[in-house]
């Protein structure tokens, strides 16, 4: 998800809890580092402060709309009269959260957007005896419920919807992390041992060498 606001302080702090959610945050500090953003990143969603120094939020997602841009808009606002939110939403947002606000509400809408991005995901994946719900977020193995964090979660979705084909380490840093992880670490890889531990026998995630990884349907 991409994150603009111009409040350092702000932002920081709720990039940290959101990261801290499991969400993988690109921050922007105004419309120009937003625009370039979503120029070469194709987010799940992106959540803009209302007023920002360089424009009204508003009238940029608006011109975004008219350029055929469908990322999920969440709007983080001080400006609470109904007209405000009217604007808001005629503007091409999909949600509108007033400040001062909590942030479990703020990562619950987050993520109730990423699940209506452009790109369709089935709200269940089921890949041989496991079964991924995406909608309230529990794995289940052969009728066990497994208990990943939300990075593990996050992973393992991503490579459940390419299931049985090889998913490379950049897409998955990329969708999973976000523009704070360093391509080179070993992140992505102690996070595949921790799951593949978690998911226990026979293996899923195979590792394809030179590629990245694939969960596969049958244990092969």
């Amino acid at each position: 998800m991409l994150l603009v606001e111009d409040d350092d302080d702000l932002r920081f702090g709720v990039a940290a809890s959101l990261r801290a959610a499991g969400l993988a945050v690109d921050e922007a500090a105004d419309l120009p580092q937003a625009d370039e953003a979503l120029f070469v990143t194709a987010y799940d969603c992106a959540v803009f402060d209302r007023m920002l120094p360089s424009g009204d939020a508003a009238t940029y997602v608006e011109e975004m709309r008219r350029g055929g841009r469908a990322v999920p808009v969440l709007f983080l606002t001080a400006r609470d009269s109904v007209a405000d939110r009217v604007e808001g939403f005629a503007s091409g947002g999909d949600d509108y959260l007033i400040k001062p606000f909590a942030v479990p509400e703020l990562v619950a809408r987050v993520r109730s957007l990423c699940r209506r991005s452009a790109i369709v995901r089935p709200p269940v994946h089921r890949v041989g005896d496991l079964e991924i719900d995406t909608a309230r977020r529990r794995i289940h193995r052969a009728g066990v419920l497994l208990t990943l964090t939300s990075r593990e979660f996050a992973v393992l979705e991503a490579l459940a919807a390419r299931a049985d084909q090889a998913v490379s380490r950049t897409e998955l840093l990329e969708s999973c992390w976000d523009e704070m992880a360093e391509p080179q670490s070993n992140v992505l890889d102690v996070l595949v041992s921790q799951l593949r531990r978690k998911l226990g026998d026979p293996q899923l995630i195979h590792t394809v060498r030179g590629v990245g990884y694939r969960l596969a349907s049958d244990h092969q």
